[in-house]
This record gives C-alpha cells, sequence and structure tokens, in this order.
C-alpha cells in the first residue's frame, strides 16, 4: 500500500518546507516519493527550486517527483458536464457569456478535485509514498469534511430530488424556458460523490495520517490544539506534529528571553498532544531552499532515519462492545465538555465540536439500538448504546 502524508497548518509555519523536507528523506530512504500540493500558492517548487510544471509528474531526483496539480484541466474534465448545464442556465438568464463562465466555478472546485488527483496517484501503485502538501488548517478542515456532507446531502435529499426533476423536467422547462438537468448532469453528480467518498477511504485509512504544522507561539498554538480535535472528529489521524522555528538558547538577553518563552509554551503544547509526538524543529540560520538544505533539514526532522513511522495512536472512532451495549468510541483530543454537543436523528450521530459539526451515519450493527448515555473524559468521547 501506498503510505499518505497530509501536512497542515495555520499559514505562514513553514508546513510547505516540511513536507518537501519530508519527501526528500523519503526518496533518500528509497522509496518512490511524489510530494503534491492543493494550496493554489503553488510554493512546492520555489522551496525546491524547481521549475513550475502544472498537470504532470517532474522528476527532481532519484525517486523524487514533484506534482503542480492542473485544478483548471481537472474542473475542465470532471465538472465540464455540470458546468456546461449551468451555462445553459445563465445563457437562458440573459447573463454574459464571460461572467458565466466565471459563475460556473464552484468556489473551492479546484481543491476538491485536487483531492481526487491525489487519490489517483496513490491508486496508481507507481509510488511508494505521497506527500501532500496542505492549505492552511481553515481551508483543509472545510475540505476534509466535504465528502461526508456531500454523502448526507446525497443519501437524504438527492434521491428525492432526481426523482422529482425527471417527472417534471419536459412541462417545467417549457414552462419556464430554463433548462431543468438531464441525466448527464445528475450522473456527474452522483459521480462526484462516489469519487469523494473513496477519496475519504484512502485518506482515513490506516497508511494515512496527518503532521500538524506549528510555531511556538501563543496564537499559532491555540489554533493547533483546536485543528487536532477538529481533525480527530472528522476521522483523520494525526501521528505527530511539527514545531517549528524553535530559538536555539542565546547568550544575549534578547535571545535567551524568546528560547525560554518557547521552551515553556514547547512543554505545555507536548503535554497536550500527548499521546501524538511533538517534534521541535530548531530554527535555521538560513532560509532552506532546493534539495541539499531540505535534505539537511530532513535529517534532523527524523534523526532515527525513518520519516514514516506508521500512526502508534489509536484511530479516531471505533466500536467496543460491553456487556449487551456497544460503545461507540470517538478520539477528540483537548476537547471540554462544553464544547460539545451530541444529538441523534433518524439512524445519525450529530457531533458538534466548537465551530465544526459531523453527521455521523451509524453502522448497520446500531440500527436495532438507543442510544443510553455519553460522557466525555480526558479528550474521549464515549456513546453508550442498548438494544430497543
Amino acid at each position: 500500500m501506498t503510505r499518505v502524508l497530509l501536512f497542515t497548518g495555520k499559514g505562514g509555519v513553514g508546513k510547505t518546507t516540511l513536507s518537501a523536507a519530508s519527501s526528500v528523506a523519503c526518496a533518500d530512504r528509497g522509496l518512490r516519493t511524489l510530494v503534491m500540493s492543493t494550496d493554489p500558492a503553488h510554493s512546492l517548487a520555489d522551496v525546491l527550486d524547481a521549475p513550475v510544471t502544472a498537470g504532470e509528474a517532474v522528476p527532481l531526483a532519484d525517486r523524487l517527483w514533484l506534482e503542480h496539480i492542473d485544478a483548471r484541466q481537472l474542473l475542465e474534465r470532471s465538472w465540464g458536464t455540470v458546468q456546461d448545464y449551468l451555462l445553459g442556465v445563465l445563457s437562458s438568464a440573459g447573463v454574459d457569456s464571460v461572467a458565466a463562465e466565471e459563475l460556473t466555478v464552484l468556489p473551492g472546485a479546484e481543491e476538491v478535485l485536487a483531492l481526487l488527483e491525489v487519490r489517483d496517484k496513490v491508486r496508481s501503485g507507481d509510488y511508494d509514498v505521497v506527500v501532500l502538501d496542505c492549505a492552511p488548517t481553515a481551508e483543509t478542515l472545510r475540505l476534509l469534511a466535504l465528502p461526508e456532507a456531500l454523502d448526507w446531502y446525497m443519501r437524504r435529499i438527492w434521491p428525492f430530488e432526481r426523482r422529482v426533476v425527471t417527472a417534471l423536467r419536459a412541462p417545467l422547462s417549457k414552462a419556464t424556458r430554463v433548462p431543468l438537468p438531464d441525466s448527464g448532469v445528475m450522473d456527474a453528480v452522483e459521480r462526484l460523490h462516489g469519487d469523494l467518498a473513496d477519496v475519504r477511504e484512502v485518506l482515513t485509512s490506516p497508511d494515512a495520517s496527518v503532521r500538524l504544522v506549528m510555531t511556538p507561539d501563543s496564537v499559532v498554538l491555540a489554533e493547533a490544539r483546536r485543528t487536532l480535535t477538529s481533525l480527530s472528529l472528522y476521522g483523520y489521524r494525526v501521528d505527530a506534529a511539527l514545531a517549528n522555528r524553535v530559538f536555539p538558547p542565546g547568550r544575549d538577553k534578547w535571545r535567551a528571553g524568546w528560547a525560554k518563552a518557547q521552551q515553556g509554551r514547547i512543554t505545555a503544547v507536548r503535554a497536550d498532544l500527548d499521546p501524538v509526538p511533538l517534534i521541535t524543529v530548531p530554527y535555521a540560520d538560513h532560509e532552506p531552499v532546493g534539495l541539499a538544505d531540505l535534505r539537511t533539514l530532513g535529517t534532523g526532522l527524523y534523526p532515527d532515519g525513518d520519516p514514516l513511522g506508521l500512526p502508534t495512536v489509536e484511530p479516531p472512532l471505533r466500536l467496543e462492545r460491553l456487556g449487551e451495549q456497544i460503545v461507540l468510541v470517538l478520539q477528540l483530543p483537548l476537547a471540554a465538555k462544553g464544547d460539545v454537543d451530541l444529538a441523534e436523528r433518524g439512524g445519525e450521530l450529530i457531533i458538534t465540536v466548537g465551530a465544526y459539526r459531523r453527521v455521523l451515519a451509524l453502522p448497520g450493527a446500531l440500527l436495532r439500538y438507543r442510544v443510553a448515555g455519553a460522557g466525555l473524559v480526558d479528550g474521549v468521547l464515549r456513546v453508550r448504546f442498548t438494544k430497543e
């Protein structure tokens, strides 16, 4: 199986540099490594000191390839049928053709389709490791939550909508002069649903994990803590955290003050993240750019020589049997009781943590059970089900 590493973190913390250094470390171990980016900024080529070539994997060194995803090409290939339909609707409403083309590009569609390209590379078997430089945390969380959100819509709403549109397409199109979607458009939406479900399967598999990049600054660490909770909520496993740009001890008062403050924050966040390991990355004396600098950085990142190590932390979601009850266990590290809300509705468990919500379709084994109680202890939510 292909190992998948996702790097994310607040903008500006150095996640692109650390994902590039990790990919070089993997290639140096003899692993066929592809490093990719879903970030529209495409800074990977700059860090690797390589030319930007979109839409194809470019060899950089022995067993190392870089690919900048050509999101526009993917959009035309995967969303073309739906886009043509939307262009027809806007044209019938009198919208200018240039403006209509811009309006049919849905916000976030390019990033979503980039995930499909990642899925294809993982499934191809051409690589031992795929390293993904993700967008900053807020965008990444929205992106990773999308497959399950679309799944809810497709299960609950879509079958009814498709039947209604199919039955009323001819009379409504004639009466309103606005074209309704035909079977080709609907099939394209269903294909996208299936593709995104496959993406989620790849990114939540035992061979995939997230590495959370941060700097030892109070604001950044606060966001990193929330991100860890949110990633666990959506079922993504964090196997390591990387504290970047850590000041070494210094003789002058200014640097000594910074180093002491950072060490205090690192000690606190290390305790909070446990059992997720925290790797500290010293502040370099120059900006790491190019394969030589990244190789040096990667060696320091992984002193034992293994940049892959399969996750040792437990999967975020699992089921356990407790006598006559079944217990759904969901890891929510650092979540407080007041932040978590829980509801059950029609075979679904709705879990809200702060600003994020997950609608969890209950497995078939639990459909004949009812919720008997729930509790959050030490960052672990346990929901007990008993047979009706």
